[in-house]
């Protein structure tokens, strides 16, 4: 619903413009075809994103657009027909910037929600819904978030992010792998893939230009930008499968070739995500960690884990007592970062401090022998230091319920926080809640009995193969956790499920299961839990 009391007019100098743009003719074709997204909001501010194109398969990733500016108004009302605007302006999209747009807009009202669209010519986008962020000193009675990773366009239909968005979440946080970088059939799911990427692996501008445009074309994915803000970071699959700063995948491609791929790669990746301009990119680097808090009731600590850390240990992979995963020199986050997120734990005034990234953090041991410790090189496993600087800084900054939340791994797991992961009787001083992906690994199946590792890992409490999303309902008292499921994405227009529930409890710290659902289906058809094991090890470990 649209809060009351906001500042009112429709007036002519607000009400959209029947006049043709100045910069260039009208396109022959409605140019939204790529949908509109907003992002990063603040209390009096969100970002709205646009980017026209006529053919978004255009192999030189210019959409179809000619090479010319195209100048766009853009609305924002309370009400979804448009009868109250209370804010209007004009964006010019211009082909250097692959004619997308980023309006920041000002002036808004704190914890409102506002209705947005954006008109070329005669062309109007759909209408889409957005809010902005409580003001510092307020705590909303509650907020609805959900998050979501890893939405690999071959491996299923994007059913998800329609069911995430008739959940209608107040707020989404994308962790990464928004995309997938390789050509058709480089990465085929254990269901087979329903489509194929357009183009060759993407290197450069153009192909990572045209890849977006044909993840943004999916109307799924299209209806989840439309009903909420969102907070976005990326993972690997953006530019380059397990990419370690400078280091590519393939240690053999590293070097200046390199560079320009990952220069390309951010570039298209500011272009096509709402993004506030502190995030253009420079080059080969782009500031995307930052923090939004939502109120006093949450803080948002979004990370970036590929950009400063060093390179995966003992040559990436799951490794047994790597020496190099316990370096006290080594670091995930990078000393900037780092230092940045425990001055941020040490200003909290929230009531619940929520870290979004990318990979694993709790420990993972693969391997039952309680002597021998084989963990993957690629999340926090692989920089035991960095974690612990990490957890022990918001231990010392006095952080009163900090949620790490993370993608990446394509099952949905849920597990305690600790200091010594060795010690089954050592203190829980946080939670984290990992969501599966959107289609990443195909259909996936029903985690029907608990998963092996849980057993020698008994901090992690909950693991399942299904693909899906998490949604959360955060209120002063506590966090509640809805692990969301389908039971395939090889076929589309799914039902969506929860499959777990948890609650976190205000100043309790750890985890409390409150529901578990498996449907009748999925009990009984898909693989062993020994098949879903090696699966799950295969797709982190594999390159395709």
């Amino acid at each position: 619903m649209i809060k009351t009391g906001l500042a009112t007019a429709t007036t002519a100098a607000l009400a959209f413009s029947t006049r043709g743009a100045a910069a260039a003719p009208a396109p022959r074709q409605n140019p939204f075809t790529l949908g509109v997204a907003s992002g990063d909001p603040w209390p009096t501010s969100v970002i709205l994103w646009t980017r026209l194109a006529l053919d978004p398969l255009a192999e030189d990733g210019r959409g179809g657009m000619p090479e010319r500016d195209y100048e766009l108004v853009w609305q924002v009302a309370t009400d979804r027909g448009f009868r109250t605007v209370i804010k209007s302006g004009r964006a010019v999209a211009r082909p250097a910037y692959g004619h997308a747009v980023h309006v920041e807009v000002t002036g808004l009202q704190p914890g409102r929600e506002y209705w947005y669209r954006f008109r070329q010519g005669s062309y109007l986008s759909e209408p889409a819904l957005t809010r902005t962020a409580p003001g510092r000193g307020e705590t909303p009675k509650s907020l609805a978030m959900s998050f979501v990773s890893c939405s690999q366009y071959e491996h299923g239909w994007f059913t998800a992010y329609r069911r995430l968005a008739e959940d209608q979440p107040e707020l989404i946080l994308h962790l990464g792998d928004y995309q997938y970088e390789y050509k058709a059939g480089a990465y085929v799911a254990p269901t087979g893939n329903v489509r194929d990427h357009a183009g060759p692996e993407t290197t450069d501008l153009a192909t990572y230009r045209q890849r977006h445009a044909q993840y943004k074309s999916d109307p799924d994915l299209q209806a989840a930008h439309a009903i909420a803000p969102w907070l976005v970071i990326w993972d690997d699959h953006e530019t380059d499968n397990n990419w370690a700063d400078e280091m590519p995948e393939k240690p053999a491609e590293a070097g200046p070739a390199f560079l320009e791929r990952r220069a390309a790669a951010f570039r298209a990746y500011y272009e096509n995500m709402p993004l506030r301009p502190s995030s253009a990119p420079e080059g080969i680097d782009l500031l995307l960690y930052r923090r939004i808090h939502w109120g006093e009731l949450a803080t948002f600590h979004m990370l970036d884990t590929r950009q400063y850390r060093d390179d995966q240990g003992c040559g990436d992979g799951y490794k047994t007592d790597c020496p190099e995963a316990v370096d006290p020199a080594r670091t995930i986050t990078g000393d900037d970062q780092e230092a940045w997120l425990l001055d941020g734990f040490r200003q909290s005034k929230a009531r619940w401090d929520v870290i979004g990234q990318q990979v694993f953090f709790a420990q993972r041991d693969n391997n039952v022998s309680p002597d021998i410790k084989t963990v993957s090189m690629d999340g926090w496993d692989g920089y035991q230091a960095s974690r612990e600087r990490i957890t022990r800084g918001w231990l010392d900054g006095g952080v009163r319920n900090p949620v790490v939340l993370t993608g990446d791994v394509h099952a949905h797991w849920a597990s305690d926080l600790k200091i010594d992961y060795d010690d089954p009787d050592g203190a829980v001083v946080g939670s984290e809640l990992v969501c599966s992906s959107i289609t990443s690994g195909g259909d996936g199946a029903d985690s029907a009995t608990p998963h092996p590792w849980l057993g020698w890992n008994q901090h992690l409490k909950f693991q399942n193969n299904l693909r899906g999303y998490v949604n959360t309902t955060i209120t002063a008292d506590q966090l509640d956790a809805d692990f969301r499921c389908l039971s395939k994405v090889s076929v589309a227009d799914q039902a969506v499920f929860t499959r777990r529930s948890y609650k976190i409890v205000d100043g309790e710290r750890g985890l409390q299961q409150t529901a578990d659902n498996p449907p009748a289906a999925a009990r009984t058809s898909g693989p062993s839990t020994d098949e879903i094991t090696r699966e799950t090890v295969a797709w982190e470990t594999e390159r395709p």
